[in-house]
């Protein structure tokens, strides 16, 4: 990477490890400020296993039954997959509130409060993170009704973002769409029965012509971005990436069917991996110039020195600025490794 090219700035992928959503804004602005374009909530409450508590909104429905007779509990959810009861079809089926938008609302009173009181910069925006509803649906809808399941949690999920874009002024707003079993799909895994998470023929099309609906929902005065996943189950990949083909392949399958512009991209990029051969790929990314890029190369583990390494391989490849991020959320990481992850962050990005 020439001279002129530099890291800028830093992103927050969504959940942080703190209890409550003022804390991470407030902590995040006093260690990040300059540095980010806009905050999230820190994915708080039932929202801290990501989608996970959604098995039980769904559970809520008439027509819907959970798999299995006995209750899979994790933190006070039932985390059972559901599926239509005998007899129902989806169109019958009438959803309960999901949660993401009254939980995006909650959050936007405080982070509009402390702006108002100058903790957060002006200049800030309140990020909203959501799933892709091919995320919930494959992952908490049994196999056999994924297919009739997936129009109508669409229509839901689809409602709750209308909510909050009626309530949350655009100019303050930006919304993230996070692609996690979409890379099951691409890499060709199953789940726990041995079936295929798809329900659809083409995994490449299907999964990109998905997330590109996704991002048109969204208005053009609101940001949009995108967040590419290989999941987090304690701290790992559900498969480590051979390399960033993949994730430039679908990135660039997905920006040739929206729309509308993406105004930032996230990628993650694997804690061993500081060679150039995994960075290589992203030569073909098509990614404008005008939307920002984040790398997901910042590991608690190695802080900015592991950082750095990833870095310098990045910018071999890279002809264009890029900020920095990790990997995932750290929502579920040890208590008390926030704050080293923000100085990290803060070691290695330099102001917009």
């Amino acid at each position: 990477m020439s001279e002129q090219h530099t890291v800028q700035g830093a992103h927050l992928v969504g959940s942080i490890n703190f209890d409550d959503a003022e804390t991470t804004f407030r902590v995040a602005a006093e260690h990040l400020g300059p540095l980010l374009k806009r905050i999230p909530d820190g994915e708080v409450g039932e929202r801290f296993h990501w989608i996970l508590f959604q098995a039980d909104r769904l559970g809520e429905a008439d027509g819907i039954e959970r798999v299995g007779d006995t209750p899979i509990p994790l933190r006070m959810l039932d985390i059972r997959p559901v599926k239509l009861a005998e007899g129902v079809t989806a169109d019958e089926v009438q959803l309960p509130p999901l949660g993401y938008a009254a939980a995006a609302l909650e959050s936007w009173a405080t982070f509009s409060e402390l702006k108002a009181a100058g903790v957060i910069p002006a200049e800030t925006r309140f990020q909203v993170s959501l799933p892709t509803p091919l995320g919930v649906v494959a992952s908490l809808v049994a196999a056999s009704d994924r297919e009739a399941f997936e129009p109508l949690y669409e229509r839901a999920l689809a409602a709750e973002l209308a909510e909050i874009l009626r309530t949350i002024p655009h100019g303050e707003l930006a919304v993230q769409w996070d692609a996690a079993l979409e890379f099951a799909i691409l890499e060709g895994l199953t789940g726990f029965t041995g079936e295929r998470y798809e329900w659809f023929s083409d995994p490449w099309a299907g999964t990109a012509e998905r997330l590109a609906r996704q991002i048109d929902r969204v208005p053009t005065d609101v940001e949009v971005g995108v967040h590419l996943c290989y999941g987090d189950v304690a701290e790992k990949h559900f498969v480590e990436p051979r390399d960033a083909e993949h994730l430039t392949r679908f990135a660039n399958a997905v920006l040739e069917r929206s729309a509308r512009g993406l105004t930032w991209l996230h990628l993650p990029v694997p804690i061993e991996r500081d060679d150039a051969e995994y960075f290589a790929p992203l030569a073909a990314l098509s990614l404008p110039a005008t939307s920002e890029l984040y790398l997901g190369l910042v590991h608690r583990e190695d802080g900015a020195e592991g950082a750095g390494r990833r870095i310098a391989a990045a910018a071999g490849v890279l002809e264009r600025d890029f900020g920095v991020a990790t990997e995932c959320g750290f929502g579920r990481a040890p208590e008390g490794t926030t704050v080293p992850l923000f100085e990290a962050h803060r070691a290695v990005a330099a102001s917009w």
